[in-house]
Order: structure tokens, then sequence, then C-alpha cells
């Protein structure tokens, strides 16, 4: 029997990463001029719910401060593909929240969408399995599973998806 090439196909941000860009973008807030004086610029992690909580003034500088931690996401090579943000709502003292919502795993809906596609291309030979949170791809041959790779990179599903354990 032949040997099967596999990889896992998975999504989700390095949760250090996240920490670093929320902890820079905080110290950024605290020098920059139109923060000066605010009563509420807040960045929070909760790392267990994949959340991030910010808490501005008003809308002007929440958005502000959500440029501010995006631009730091990016620089650390955070996927926002995989941030959805939340509505802002009005909280105490004239302040507006807002809660963003970081994706760390693959949703059965998409995973099905996945699967779909790649079997609609009649890859030969291609199995595809979805495992809890990530999706296993195999096939006898390492030049189709390339070809499995480079047609989900061309793919939108509206989360960033991470190509990993590469078995031959």
């Amino acid at each position: 029997m032949a040997s099967q090439a596999s990889f896992d196909v998975s999504t989700g941000a390095d949760l250090q990463e996240v920490d670093n860009a929320v902890n820079q973008a905080r110290k950024e807030i605290t020098q920059r001029f139109d923060f000066k004086g605010a009563r509420a610029a807040e960045i929070e992690l909760d790392r267990a719910k994949g959340e991030l909580r910010l808490h501005a003034d008003d809308e002007f500088k929440m958005k502000a401060l959500a440029d501010v931690l995006y631009a730091k996401l990016a620089k650390r090579g955070v996927p926002l593909r995989n941030l959805t943000a939340g509505a802002p709502e009005s909280s105490g003292n004239d302040t507006v929240r807002r809660t963003d919502m970081l994706t760390q795993k693959i949703e059965s809906e998409i995973a099905r969408d996945i699967v779909k596609r790649v079997k609609a291309q009649a890859f030969k030979k291609v199995q595809v399995a979805i495992q809890g949170d990530e999706l296993r791809v195999s096939a006898p041959s390492k030049d189709t599973l390339q070809e499995v790779i480079a047609f989900l990179r061309g793919e939108d599903f509206g989360i960033e998806l991470k190509f990993g354990n590469y078995r031959s």
C-alpha cells in the first residue's frame, strides 16, 4: 500500500504576540497627545475567551484606540482577518465599550465549506477530514497536496488559514 502524505489546516493567533501587541498599544496610548486627560482609554485581553475589550471616552477615541491596537497587532504578525470587531456600546460616565473577538479555531460551518470546496475541485485521491478545531488533508502524492495548499490560499473563507504538520 502506498504511503499517505498529509498536512493540517488550522487557524488562530499566537496569544503571546497578541499580549505583546496589547502592551505596546497601551504604552503608545499613554504617550499620545490625543489621549492626554482621557478618563478611559483601556485595552484588556482575556486570553481564555479570546476577547479584546476596549474602553474609551467617546466614539472618536474608540476609533483611535482601535487603530492603535490594530496597527500593533499587524506589526506583530497577528492575522487581522481573525479579529471580529464588536459594536460599540455606551457604558457608565458617558464612556464607550467594545469587545472584539479573536477567532482561534475553525468553526464547523467553515470547516464543512472548506471540505466541500476541496472536493468540488476533484483533486486526485485527496481526502479531507475534520478533526475537532482543524482539518487533516491527505493524499498519496505530495504534489497534489501542494496543489490543495495553493488552492486554499487562493480562496476566501473569512479567516486566516495556517498549514502545518506536513508529513510524508
